[in-house]
């Protein structure tokens, strides 16, 4: 049975440096996914830096809440 195109899921294999299609994919221990389309797949990368910045923007806000209230008290 051919794969649907619309709704087939893709991996990014890891040792191969490409996205491949669900019914490629290799072993679980290289691959990152499922993403909804190849380009997803292909941008992982970019999207983990994205959320990493984010998430150390977080962290940074996180560690400094209270701070300037506390300075106008003293």
């Amino acid at each position: 049975m051919a794969s649907d195109p619309v709704t087939e899921e893709w991996y990014f294999d890891l040792h191969k440096g490409v996205a491949v299609r669900a019914s490629e994919r290799g072993p679980g221990d290289h691959i990152l996914g499922p993403y909804p389309t190849k380009g997803r797949a292909e941008s992982w990368r970019a999207a983990n830096e994205a959320r990493n910045e984010a998430w150390d923007d977080d962290d940074e806000r996180w560690a400094t809440w209270g701070d300037e209230a506390a300075a106008d008290r003293t």
